[in-house]
């Protein structure tokens, strides 16, 4: 496996991570079995400590291996991996290890040793689950505090993302449906007025 380029993100900068509602990948793993799967549905909920909310439907697998560790990790694919984040997406972890059929290293996280994507993302959160039973079985939406991030100082570096033609493969993609995805471009410095 190659060295890591990523770097720590602070904490208090983690929600920058996910507050311009990437694609993710969430990543699981418990008693042995590990697996990753699509979300378009991500966001943060609050700063300090650093907090996010992420729908996993009840009947993936992901979610039974969440329920069961009490932990996930939300990658961050860069427009280079969107066929694969499409395709984890339609495939179910119970068929198999989605690592091993895809070709996905993993690193392992930090604090809660939840796999991790590195290659070809921009950057990761660790998450410890909060138990909202309600939230949970009623809207499929999980709640979590971060634990640890990091991030590929090309595109987010000192608390801000740098989107530039440079780092294309590295910028974060949204899902439209059907599996039409845009990346994040074309950022602008808005001006007190």
């Amino acid at each position: 496996m190659s060295p890591s380029r990523f770097e720590p993100v602070r904490l208090e900068h983690a929600s920058r991570l996910i507050n311009h509602g990437p694609t993710v990948l969430v990543t699981s793993a418990h008693g042995g079995r590990r697996n990753l799967m699509a979300a378009a549905w991500s966001m943060p909920v609050e700063f300090t400590p650093p907090r996010i909310a992420v729908v996993i439907d009840k009947s993936t697998f992901t979610r039974e291996l969440v329920s069961a560790s009490g932990a996930f990790g939300l990658c961050l694919p860069g427009l280079a991996l969107a066929d694969l984040t499409y395709s984890v997406g339609q495939r179910s972890g119970r068929d198999g290890d989605k690592f091993e059929r895809y070709g996905i290293e993993a690193v392992t996280g930090p604090v809660l040793g939840m796999p991790l994507v590195e290659r070809g993302c921009a950057a990761w959160l660790e998450c410890r689950l909060i138990p909202e039973r309600h939230t949970e079985d009623a809207y499929d939406t999980c709640f979590a505090e971060v634990v640890a991030a990091a991030a590929d100082p090309r595109i987010f570096a000192n608390g801000h993302w740098l989107f530039d033609e440079d780092n294309a493969d590295l910028q974060t993609i949204h899902h439209l449906g059907a599996g039409l995805f845009v990346r994040s471009a074309g950022a602008v410095q808005a001006q007190a007025l």
